[in-house]
C-alpha cells in the first residue's frame, strides 16, 4: 500500500481527473489535494482500470471522445473521495442488505469496492477479463436494478451521476458533445427539434440517458 501511495495516488497522472473535479466544484485545481485523502480512498490499479472502462460503457466514443478517453474515471475516484453527490453521507441502516460490508466507520460507503464486487458477480467471474458483450450486460443488469420502479437510493446512481457530471463539465462533453453558445443574444420561444440536434450544454441534466 505504501509503495502504491508513493507511486500513484499523489502523482500527476491524476491531474486530468483533478481538473474535472475542480470544474465541477467550482474551485481552483490546486485545491483538489490528493495527500489529504484517507488512504482507504486510494484505488487499486484494477479499480482505476475498472472505473475508466465503466465510464466508457456509460458514455462510449462516437464522433466525440468517450468518458473513459478523457479521464472521467479518475474524476469519479476523486469525486467519491471528496463527497460529491452525497457519496460520503452515511448509508441508511435499512438500505440494501449487501452494503454492510462496504461501510466505513462513519457509515459512508466504499463505492469502488462495492462496484468491483457487483460487476464481478454479474459477469460471473472477472469483469475485467470478460468479453465486451458480457461486460455491457453486467453493467446493464446493475443499471436496470438501480433504476427499477420503486427502487430506493442505490450506489450505482451516485456513481453514474458522477460519470455524467465529469463528462459534461469537460471541454469535450460541454462544447463538442453538446451545443454551446456563450451569449445566445436573443430568446427563441419555439425552435424546430430534429434527431440530429445535440442537447445544449446549459441544460445537459435534462438529457435522456436511457
Amino acid at each position: 500500500m505504501a509503495e502504491r501511495q508513493a507511486a500513484g495516488w499523489s502523482r500527476r497522472d491524476f491531474f486530468g481527473g483533478a481538473a474535472l473535479l475542480a470544474l465541477a466544484m467550482g474551485v481552483p485545481t490546486a485545491v483538489v489535494r490528493y495527500s489529504d485523502l484517507d488512504p482507504s480512498d486510494e484505488p487499486s490499479d484494477r479499480q482505476r482500470v475498472m472505473i475508466a472502462g465503466v465510464s466508457q460503457l456509460v458514455l462510449p466514443r462516437t464522433d466525440t471522445a468517450g468518458a473513459g478517453d478523457i479521464g472521467v474515471g479518475d474524476f469519479v475516484i476523486l469525486a467519491l473521495a471528496h463527497g460529491l453527490e452525497g457519496s460520503r453521507t452515511p448509508v441508511a441502516a435499512d438500505a440494501m442488505p449487501n452494503l454492510a460490508s462496504y461501510r466505513r466507520r462513519d457509515g459512508s460507503l466504499r463505492h469502488l469496492d462495492w462496484l468491483e464486487t457487483q460487476l464481478d458477480q454479474r459477469a460471473a467471474g472477472d469483469f475485467q477479463k470478460a468479453d465486451p458483450a458480457r461486460r455491457l450486460a453486467a453493467l446493464q443488469a446493475l443499471d436496470g436494478e438501480a433504476y427499477a420502479e420503486g427502487a430506493r437510493s442505490h450506489p450505482w446512481r451516485t456513481i453514474k451521476g458522477l460519470i455524467l457530471t465529469g463528462y459534461y463539465t469537460s471541454e469535450v462533453g460541454g462544447s463538442k458533445e453538446l451545443n454551446y453558445e456563450l451569449v445566445p443574444g436573443r430568446w427563441d420561444p419555439d425552435l424546430p427539434l430534429t434527431p440530429a440536434m445535440h442537447a445544449w450544454s446549459s441544460d445537459w441534466t435534462a438529457v435522456d440517458f436511457g
